[in-house]
């Protein structure tokens, strides 16, 4: 694999890191199943890419498309919280209806931007000769600004109340806690996180598309599970950590297996990108069950 498939891979899997911070909060923290991210992750992609072509600031539209998650997250908790739907079912429907929404906002289904200017413009030289490393370093400040920002948050009491409204809701609803509140303030930053995702997504890859979505909820999930799977920790700052670092080994492993010698020669390519996906998730799944016998087994030898 070369250089620029390496940064491309780091881009990608940071990018994929602020999807896996939106999902931690909403299957990790809130216990909430939540399949809007689907919907919110181009989402934010085609708000940002319709505000630039519109000749919107690149990063007032960027912050448009953070803010097109939060309502999506929004609708979410309201659909289970005030109508009383499945969690589930509820996340379902707004992505179902997100699909259609995001062909209106786009009004086509792909929107390019390769010649717009993005927040990354600036930084980049008239030869693109720096643009491989520019845009992996602009978008680890946006990462770790997300990261930082979310510790800071759950060390607050309304934080530390979400973080309680997921754990066990019935008793903080007897501690006096706002469950219903927690639950919209959750979903709104989990989407908030993903749809920035989508926001950057677009502007590093060039443009927009109505399918960049399709499984962006199982790549959340399996950046979740390798990340706890290396580093296991209560606190939030480590949690945290190992979720964006998750993603980042899940893009690396998926472009070393496309850029495998072995796996080319019997003839995998780039047709089976969501076969390897499929695969790394139910690697990621069984990985914590190898590690716990592993563990039991260490000690039954002491």
């Amino acid at each position: 694999m070369s250089l620029i498939s390496l940064f491309g891979a780091l881009e990608v899997g940071l990018i994929y890191g602020l999807v896996a911070l939106g999902v931690l909060i909403s299957f990790r923290i809130l216990n909430f199943p939540d399949l809007t991210a689907d919907g919110s992750f181009p989402l934010g992609g085609a708000v940002c890419a319709v505000s630039i072509i519109a000749g919107v600031n690149p990063w007032l539209a960027t912050l448009f498309g953070t803010l097109a998650g939060a309502a999506a997250g929004f609708v979410t908790a309201w659909l289970h919280v005030s109508l009383k739907i499945m969690q589930l079912l509820a996340s379902i429907l707004v992505m179902i209806a997100l699909y259609s929404i995001n062909l209106r906002i786009m009004g086509a289904p792909n929107i390019p931007l390769i010649w717009e200017p993005t927040v990354i413009t600036p930084f980049i030289n008239e030869d693109y000769s720096n643009q491989f490393w520019v845009k992996p370093l602009m978008i680890l400040l946006f990462v770790i600004s997300a990261k930082l920002l979310l510790d800071l948050f759950f060390a607050t009491r309304t934080g530390l109340a979400t973080r309680a409204t997921g754990a066990n809701i019935k008793m903080s609803q007897a501690q006096g806690i706002n469950t219903n509140k927690m639950t919209y303030l959750g979903m709104m930053i989990s989407n908030a996180l993903i749809a920035l995702g989508g926001s950057l997504y677009v502007q590093t890859q060039g443009g927009a598309d109505i399918s960049i979505g399709v499984g962006t909820i199982v790549i959340g999930l399996a950046a979740v599970i390798i990340g706890e799977t290396l580093i296991t920790s209560k606190k939030m700052f480590w949690i945290t950590c190992a979720v964006i670092l998750g993603a980042i080994l899940y893009r690396l492993f998926i472009a070393l297996a496309l850029h495998s010698g072995p796996l080319q020669s019997i003839g995998v390519g780039a047709q089976d990108l969501n076969f390897i996906t499929a695969t790394l998730v139910v690697i990621a799944l069984v990985l914590p069950q190898i590690k716990t016998k592993i563990k039991r087994r260490f000690k039954g030898r002491q």
